[in-house]
C-alpha cells in the first residue's frame, strides 16, 4: 500500500530510518541504505519524499528539468558518481527545488554555499561540500531523468527515500504503508523496553537471558533470535 506525500510526511515524522531499517528486515525487504558518508547538511533535519532522480553530468539543466517534473512533496535525488572533486548542488537549486515543492535534496556527491543551504532551511544530505563547482560537461545518457544510482543502490520514482541524522534510507513506495506499520510496532516495542528498563527492570531480565545462556550451554548453535522468537520475546537495536 503506498502513502500519499502529506500521510508519509505525517508518519515519518513520529519515526527513525532506522525503525524503518528494521522494519524492512522483518518484511524481507532490502535494506537499501546511502553509504554512511552520506548526511544531512544541517544536523536534525529530516526528509520523505518519492524519489525524483537526476544524472548529473556537468550542467544544472539537468535538475531544472527534474524540478519540472517532479510533484509537490518529491525529493530531488541527484546522482554525481559520488564524486569527491566537485559540488553539483547549490544554493539557488535548493531555492529552486524549495519553491516548487520539494521535500528536500539528496546529493550522492558534494554541495557547495552550504551557509546559503542552512539559511534556505530545504533539508540536504550529501557526502559534503567543496567550493568548486563541475569543470566538464559530459554526454547525456538516455536515462538520466530515469533512475539514479546513490552508492550500489538504483532508485528510481517508484521508491520513497527517508532522511534523519543516522542517513538516508530508499523503501519501495507501494511497501512504504506496510513499512511504516511494521515500523511503528518496533517503536513501541522499544519504548516499552526503554521504560521498563529506567523503572528498574534491566533489558536481560525483558528478554529472559538467564535461560538463554543456559539454553545455549546445552547447544552452542542456540542463537539469541532463535531464543527470543521461541519465548515470543522481542528486542530492536
Amino acid at each position: 500500500m503506498t502513502v500519499d506525500a502529506p500521510d508519509l510526511r505525517h508518519r515519518f515524522a513520529a519515526l527513525t530510518t532506522a525503525h524503518v531499517a528494521d522494519a524492512c528486515l522483518r518484511a524481507g525487504v532490502p535494506v537499501r541504505c546511502a553509504p554512511a558518508a552520506v548526511r544531512p547538511v544541517l544536523p536534525g533535519e529530516r526528509l520523505a519524499g518519492r524519489v525524483t532522480p537526476a544524472r548529473h553530468v556537468g550542467s544544472v539543466d539537468i535538475f531544472l528539468e527534474a524540478i519540472d517534473r517532479a510533484s509537490p512533496g518529491d525529493v530531488l535525488v541527484v546522482d554525481n558518481g559520488g564524486r569527491t572533486d566537485e559540488s553539483c548542488v547549490g544554493d539557488l537549486m535548493v531555492l529552486e527545488a524549495q519553491a516548487a515543492g520539494l521535500a528536500g535534496v539528496v546529493v550522492w556527491g558534494l554541495h557547495r554555499d552550504t551557509a546559503d543551504i542552512r539559511a534556505v532551511g530545504l533539508p540536504v544530505f550529501s557526502l559534503g561540500a567543496i567550493s568548486t563547482g563541475p569543470q566538464r560537461l559530459d554526454a547525456r545518457s538516455p536515462g538520466a531523468l530515469a533512475s539514479a544510482e546513490v552508492g550500489q543502490w538504483a532508485v528510481d520514482g517508484r521508491d520513497v527515500v527517508l532522511g534523519d541524522d543516522d542517513g538516508v534510507l530508499f523503501v519501495p513506495a507501494e511497501r512504504a504503508g506496510e513499512l511504516f506499520d511494521l515500523a511503528e510496532s518496533i517503536r513501541d516495542t522499544e519504548r516499552r523496553q526503554a521504560d521498563l528498563i529506567r523503572a528498574g527492570v534491566p533489558l536481560r531480565a525483558q528478554v529472559g537471558f538467564g535461560a538463554y545462556l543456559a539454553r545455549r550451554a546445552e547447544d552452542p548453535s542456540l542463537t539469541f533470535r532463535e531464543h527470543l522468537r521461541s519465548v515470543g520475546g522481542a528486542i530492536e537495536e
